[in-house]
């Protein structure tokens, strides 16, 4: 049985194109770590992912010592082995370890990364204008690249939500549907306000409207709510599934793939979803190319709304070679694509990196940079 043999990590720095606003933080950069492996038969694969600071109690610096410590413990095992020991501690570092876990699926050749035909994935954007004119100005520009779905953040202020999100729906019409996310930054009362003042016209969902450990205020906003709530920061394993199924007026729950733990189990979870009578959604906007990539290749075979894994449009350069396509407000996915890292990209967005080589019955380590 094949062993993996060599690991190398890295913190890479993204500039993206303009800012991205969230109720809990602006960012102007995305700085994921990227994880290579590779076993003794000379295979490799890659992986990465996003600790987006304020979305959990997740940090960077936690995430960065936790794969230090686990690597060593990974080298020399075979994959299966390795795979299956670093999920054990997936509570401890959840993006961290699906890193790990999805650079071996990678490597593996996953069957959930065959891509057998072509295949078009439609994505949603966010609105980021706040005034009435520019609202209308970039809803143009969207609906001209073939976007059919909006992202609306909310979250602030109830009534200025209110009245952007009115705003939207008279720019839009019926050219599109929205879905509003609060990103948890309401209370119960300011979410009931909220969600019970919309009018659903063109709404698809709202989402997350309270803390993630909040599940009574979350089910309070959904009761008074207008629109299906969609559940997001909270679900990460399949009881939390069951738990969201259980609510009622939640209807959509989304899933990403770095709060999952792998390939596999995210596929799991979005099946799931549908057979606890919700309709699934997928994707991270924090995420890199690399993240767009793999989520994609999961929601070929599970989801039938707008994806969420548009974080690769936002970086002002990409990762993978080739790249992934964008047109029409779509991924398309080329049959049998499977991409390579583009070498000079990541080189180029490196800032540290550290090398784990198992020889001769130990594991050695070197840094680069700082």
């Amino acid at each position: 049985m094949p062993k993996l043999m060599s690991l190398s990590l890295r913190r890479l720095r993204l500039p993206l194109i303009r800012p991205y606003r969230l109720s809990y933080r602006t960012f102007e950069e995305f700085e994921p770590y990227l994880v290579e492996v590779a076993d003794d038969r000379g295979r490799t694969g890659f992986a990465d992912g996003h600790i987006s600071p304020g979305s959990s109690e997740e940090t960077r610096e936690g995430g960065w010592a936790f794969m230090r410590e686990r690597i060593p413990q990974m080298l020399g095992r075979d994959l299966k082995t390795a795979k299956a020991e670093l999920l054990v501690h997936f509570e401890t570092s959840k993006v961290a370890t699906t890193a790990l876990a999805c650079a071996i699926e990678v490597l593996e050749n996953h069957p959930l990364l065959d891509c057998d035909a072509e295949t078009t994935l439609p994505l949603l954007t966010p609105v980021n204008a706040m005034d009435k004119p520019s609202i209308e100005k970039e809803i143009e520009v969207w609906l001209a690249q073939g976007f059919r779905t909006f992202k609306v953040k909310v979250g602030k202020d109830v009534d200025a939500d209110l009245a952007r999100v009115d705003h939207i729906q008279k720019a839009v019409g019926n050219r599109a549907t929205l879905r509003l996310d609060a990103n948890r930054a309401f209370n119960r009362d300011q979410g009931m306000r909220f969600a019970s003042a919309l009018d659903p016209t063109g709404i698809e969902l709202f989402e997350q409207p309270c803390d993630s450990d909040d599940w009574d205020a979350n089910a309070a906003v959904a009761a008074a709510s207008t629109v299906p709530l969609m559940l997001d920061e909270p679900i990460c394993t399949l009881d939390d599934i069951e738990r969201a199924g259980g609510i009622a007026n939640v209807r959509f729950c989304k899933l990403k793939l770095k709060r999952f733990g792998s390939l596999e189990r995210l596929h799991e979870g979005l099946l799931r979803v549908r057979t606890g009578g919700m309709e699934p959604v997928l994707g991270d906007g924090l995420g890199s190319e690399v993240q767009s990539w793999l989520e994609a290749c999961v929601a070929r075979s599970t989801i039938r709304n707008a994806g969420e894994f548009n974080g690769f449009l936002k970086p002002k350069d990409r990762l993978l070679d080739p790249p992934l396509i964008f047109a029409d407000g779509s991924i398309r996915l080329p049959a049998e694509y499977r991409p390579a890292l583009d070498r000079d990209a990541v080189e180029r967005f490196t800032t540290a990196k550290l090398e784990f080589h198992f020889e001769g019955g130990r594991v050695k380590e070197m840094s680069h940079g700082s």
